[in-house]
């Protein structure tokens, strides 16, 4: 029998002005409808346990959470264990509300950069203010890092958390290493 593995088996980088690391294994889910649904906001709030996000932000405690995607687009966070289980009950949920959950934890990579200078690391990658008034704890953006799409939202004042395709993996830790080189701090 084979073993679930991460991207890249647990990968970090501490030798810089950041820490990267890969998330551990982390269950994903897609839920695509109507966000202002009633049925939709139950499916999501209740495998989670966190209130639904406004626009642009995450709700996240542990390794449960809710991340806004777009205009008609949650992503679900929970145990990797657990994703079966919450898509059956999403389902049930649902009932016959036009809607669309599916399984992506396995399409997925996750990093977190966390750190007094993580904000230098992804500002010198990503178009986005990362100011402190403009960036704070909870907000979340779907944006470029260097070439290839990424999500990422700060989890606390100084750490971000990353969601890329797996198959860009090494290519986003590679470039997060090389923003985070010693002494390249933004002054």
């Amino acid at each position: 029998m084979s073993k679930t593995v991460t991207a890249l088996n647990g990968v970090s980088f501490d030798a810089g002005i950041a820490q990267i690391e890969e998330v551990p294994l982390q269950g994903m889910i897609t839920l695509r409808g109507d966000l202002a649904s009633v049925n939709v906001k139950n499916a999501a709030t209740g495998v989670t346990g966190v209130d639904f996000p406004a626009a642009r932000m995450a709700n996240c405690v542990a390794e449960s959470g809710l991340c806004w995607m777009s205009p008609d687009e949650i992503l679900i966070l929970c145990p990797y264990a657990d994703v079966a289980t919450h898509l059956s009950q999403i389902t049930h949920t649902l009932g016959n509300e036009h809607a669309l959950a599916v399984d992506v934890s396995d399409a997925r990579a996750s990093f977190r950069v966390s750190g007094a200078h993580a904000r230098d690391v992804l500002s010198k990658i990503c178009p986005v203010d990362l100011t402190p008034s403009a960036f704070a704890p909870g907000d979340f953006r779907r944006t470029r890092l260097a070439q290839v799409p990424a999500a990422f939202w700060m989890r606390d004042e100084n750490t971000f958390q990353i969601i890329c395709f797996r198959s860009q993996a090494q290519y986003v830790f590679d470039v997060l290493k090389v923003a985070a080189q010693p002494g390249s701090e933004i002054r």
